[in-house]
């Protein structure tokens, strides 16, 4: 009989583990053929990754329900993984088990604890897919997700039922007491049952378990729920570095080996395809999306799951060799989803398992615009007038120092002395005039700290950051190098500012006006700058927090280049964040970017809201004037 279940056992085993390989090579030999992705560097920052978002499950445990569900499914599986041998052990023979862990009191005790929390992570899942029903469930395969929580379920109830009928049989290695669950079950069963039945019901259990989890083993990587095996390894090789870095093109190589982005599924890099078989589809993305939120057909979730149906349909025929896919765009993704983007970095920060949704967005611009000269029309004025006039409003060079005129702020010339402090102005605050007040402010401030500061004036350029996101790489390149010439600590205003007033060298009065911050996305997300600018914002007023604030904060709509594109989709984002700031009740809506400030002001007036746009360098300046003719 033992003989006849180990041949039994082997079987299964040698067929399951050959379905499960075969998979496995097709996906690796995918994986391989994707362009090259630095992701081997900063080993200890990756090991951290590992251990706080696959071990802790920090990122799904941001939403707390949810979170605990998965975390008590996954936590519970790393504690059952011994009890797979153990089963297959015992299958063989109900006499045998794994030595010393197999008659382990404290063990039984934990896989008791732990199936049980898995059960109930289950029968939660089932609650929040079929009875809350979240929106962001719109588009996933919830069928395949209600497989796999049927398979899980079955892997724990036929190890109940295994355990007990062992007790029952009295064939446990380990003290029954120490299972208390399944002892209870043993004496359900025991009451139920009669004796000759028992030994039938613990072959059936055994051998059920053992086949649910060979099952489960083989259909996961044919399945959509591939994540259950990748996703630890792409969290792994996750970005390390700020979160809102572009990786930048080698256009020094052979032009046959320059990569303009990506037109077809050939052309994603290995880091892109392993995103699209990490994804979830658990629409944490989708929630959040600014565009998706405003009815645009942008979803951060569809995208990378059209993606991954491309690359799983166009994969095998690119492998067996002189075969070229059709572009992602139109046929996987459409147009209008490639430009929606305003590449917040909303959707990777709630990702649970390391999705870099903006860089695949990012790539399919740079085809579209440095391959095929195709983006929306309004958007090629803008990349025009930033290549002949190094600045989205095509002004002359000559005009940057307006905004400075008779504030008796030094502009460096070649050769002299550096000051302590370089103002990058920027491009808004120099030619639009919502957004100068800013630059007026910061200056006087700096002034008055006592500050050894200069700007560039003419010779400013554009950074190239509305062109490198719209996917023009090349001109972002072109003008970064022309700017950036050194190594720089880059301090952002409101971070020097919040600076000057802790050290004591600006003395704002406060007011009792209401003020509410709005957190700009490249600096609150991408940059983690959160904590400075609400110590300005307690300095000069009364903070009001919107409910989307700091890290989770929505955008204002001008970034990926939006702020140089016609909103022909949807709800303007503008004006959704308006509406936010407006139900707070406060007087005043506080921004730190000029972008920010142009699309909000913007909003505010299209909707005709009692509000007033400041940055807050303005603010803080007005403070401390006040304090001036107080103290006075």
């Amino acid at each position: 009989m033992i003989a006849a279940q180990a041949i039994a056992l082997a079987l299964v085993l040698v067929v399951s583990v050959a379905l499960f390989s075969r998979r496995a090579r097709f996906l690796y030999r995918l994986v391989r053929i994707g362009k090259p992705a630095a992701r081997f560097d900063d080993v200890p920052a990756r090991a951290r990754a590992e251990a706080t978002v696959v071990i802790g499950q920090s990122k799904l445990l941001q939403r707390l329900v949810p979170g605990l569900m998965h975390a008590a499914i996954f936590w519970g599986f790393l504690v059952l993984f011994p009890t797979i041998v153990i089963a297959m052990i015992g299958a063989v023979d109900r006499r045998s088990t794994l030595p010393w862990l197999g008659a382990q009191g404290w063990y039984a005790m934990l896989v008791d604890v732990f199936a049980l929390l898995v059960l109930a992570g289950v029968i939660t899942a089932f609650a929040i897919r079929k009875v809350q029903r979240p929106a962001r469930f719109k588009g996933s395969h919830l069928g395949e997700a209600d497989l796999i929580l049927g398979l899980i379920a079955g892997i724990v109830i036929t190890l109940y039922l295994w355990h007990a009928s062992q007790i029952a049989l009295r064939v446990n290695d380990y003290p029954a007491s120490w299972a208390p669950i399944s002892a209870t079950i043993s004496g359900a069963i025991a009451g139920l049952l009669p004796r000759p039945a028992l030994p039938y019901l613990e072959r059936a259990a055994v051998w059920g378990h053992v086949l649910i989890i060979l099952s489960f083993l083989v259909y996961l990587p044919y399945s959509k729920h591939l994540h259950i095996f990748v996703a630890a390894i792409n969290v792994y090789f996750g970005r390390t570095r700020a979160r809102g870095r572009i990786e930048p093109i080698d256009f020094e190589q052979p032009e046959a080996d320059v990569r303009f982005g990506s037109a077809r599924v050939s052309d994603m890099t290995w880091k892109q395809m392993l995103d699209t078989m990490s994804c979830t589809e658990c629409g944490r993305c989708q929630e959040v999306c600014p565009a998706y939120n405003t009815g645009k057909p942008l979803s951060p979730k569809l995208l990378i799951m059209a993606m991954r149906d491309q690359l799983m349909a166009e994969g095998p025929k690119v492998l067996a060799g002189d075969y070229t896919p059709p572009p992602i765009v139109p046929n996987a993704v459409i147009d209008d989803v490639v430009w929606d983007c305003v590449t917040c970095g909303a959707c990777v920060r709630e990702c649970p398992v390391g999705i870099e949704h903006i860089d695949h967005v990012i790539d399919l611009r740079r085809n579209l615009v440095m391959v095929e000269s195709r983006f929306p029309e309004e958007a090629g004025t803008m990349l025009r007038d930033v290549d002949r006039s190094s600045n989205p409003w095509g002004k002359p060079q000559a005009d940057r120092t307006q905004w400075a005129e008779g504030l008796g702020v030094r502009v460096l010339q070649a050769g002299e002395p550096a000051p302590d402090v370089l103002f990058w102005v920027g491009c808004a605050p120099a030619f639009d005039e919502r957004a100068r007040k800013s630059a007026v402010s910061t200056a006087k401030l700096l002034q008055a700290a006592g500050v050894d500061f200069a700007i560039l004036g003419p010779r400013e350029a554009c950074t190239g950051d509305p062109a490198r996101r719209m996917g023009d790489e090349y001109t972002f390149q072109r003008l970064a190098d022309s700017d950036f010439g050194g190594a720089y600590e880059v301090v952002h205003h409101t971070e020097f500012l919040a600076g000057l007033v802790r050290e004591g060298k600006l003395s704002p009065a406060a007011s009792d006006r209401t003020i509410t911050y709005h957190d700009s996305c490249y600096l609150a997300r991408h940059n983690d700058v959160r904590s400075q600018p609400r110590e300005i914002v307690d300095a000069v007023g009364v903070a009001v927090e919107m409910p989307r604030n700091r890290e989770r904060t929505f955008c204002c709509g001008a970034g990926g280049a939006r702020m140089w594109m016609e909103e022909k989709r949807g709800r303007p984002i503008n004006q959704e964040r308006v509406r936010e700031a407006v139900a707070t009740g406060a007087e005043t809506l506080a921004v730190a970017c000029p972008f920010c400030t142009v699309m909000l002001d913007d909003g505010v007036r299209e909707m005709g809201a009692k509000l007033q746009v400041f940055d807050l360098a303005t603010l803080l300046h007005e403070a401390v004037e006040r304090g001036k003719s107080t103290s006075g």
